[in-house]
């Protein structure tokens, strides 16, 4: 963007909006991208550099009240002149464009007050420079640390059920069809006072024994040191693998680009939802036979 004239960009679609947009929406989407192409988070990509500099300058100037001012002025008039273009032929717009640049360079070296919109939106862009924007500073620190507490989720310490199935076994006859008295309902209304259970199948071939999935390590941890289940018939719980294992996350979750609110989206999320308990159910009952 360096090597591009400033009114030859156009700031507002950079960010996705147009001119009418206010400085919420200007700093909500500037946050928005910045955090998609910052370059700490495309290491990679040489592009990345780039995009956010763009983004930057484009917040910089849109949230500076006299800049934006100026720059607005000189994008409207830009827009005016392509529509005048088009109703002229190409004599005319020749005739037109060197009598335009004769007028600015006539006007070249007067007060402020004469300079052409383009040179008073060059002097705000230098004053910019000069100054320095705090907001955009505070933006961006605000979207480093983001990034960084994003990235940082990556290698965090997380709970997988699937690698931390906890057994559980009674007594009971191979001929008894009350199964010791245990059936899914009952297990479940035992353990569910941990926490939330992910999974929970009674082996149909094996009496006496279940598997159970828990969404966090503290119930798994709780359901293990203090369930007994019936006093007639108590439960053991122990570890499928030995002992508890911790993973990390393979990627970071961000800010859905689909709305909550959006109808599909929530059915489809219910479906992969419902897919999902069924494969870890199918797991176990394979693990149990």
């Amino acid at each position: 963007m360096a090597k591009t004239k400033i009114e030859d960009v156009d700031l507002y679609a950079i960010l996705d909006l147009t001119i009418s947009a206010t400085e919420s929406e200007i700093k909500k989407a500037y946050r928005k991208k910045a955090l998609q192409c910052h370059p700490d988070k495309n290491p990679d990509d040489p592009k990345a550099a780039e995009a956010f500099h763009e983004l930057s300058r484009a917040l910089e100037i849109l949230t500076d009240a006299a800049a934006r001012s100026a720059y607005d002025k000189v994008l409207r008039a830009k827009e005016a002149a392509k529509l005048r273009h088009k109703e002229l032929d190409s004599k005319r717009q020749k005739l037109k464009e060197d009598l335009e640049r004769r007028e600015r360079e006539a006007m070249s070296g007067s007060g402020m007050n004469n300079l052409t919109d383009e040179q008073k939106l060059a002097a705000e862009i230098q004053r910019l420079q000069r100054e320095g924007s705090k907001l955009l500073q505070e933006e961006q620190k605000r979207v480093k640390e983001e990034i960084q507490r994003s990235l940082g989720r990556l290698t965090e310490p997380v709970w997988d059920s699937s690698l931390n199935r906890i057994k559980i076994k009674w007594k009971a006859d191979k001929t008894d069809e009350s199964n010791g008295g245990y059936d899914e309902a009952i297990l479940r209304k035992f353990l569910k006072k941990y926490g939330d259970i992910v999974a929970l199948i009674v082996s149909p071939k094996k009496k006496g024994s279940a598997l159970v999935e828990f969404a966090n390590k503290e119930a798994s941890d709780m359901a293990i040191e203090f369930e007994k289940g019936l006093p007639e018939n108590p439960l053991t719980l122990q570890w499928l693998n030995e002992k508890p294992v911790l993973t990390t996350k393979r990627e970071a979750p961000g800010p859905s680009l689909v709305s909550d609110r959006d109808y599909e989206s929530l059915v489809m999320t219910k479906m992969r939802q419902a897919a999902e308990r069924q494969r870890l159910i199918e797991e176990m009952k394979k693990e149990e036979s």
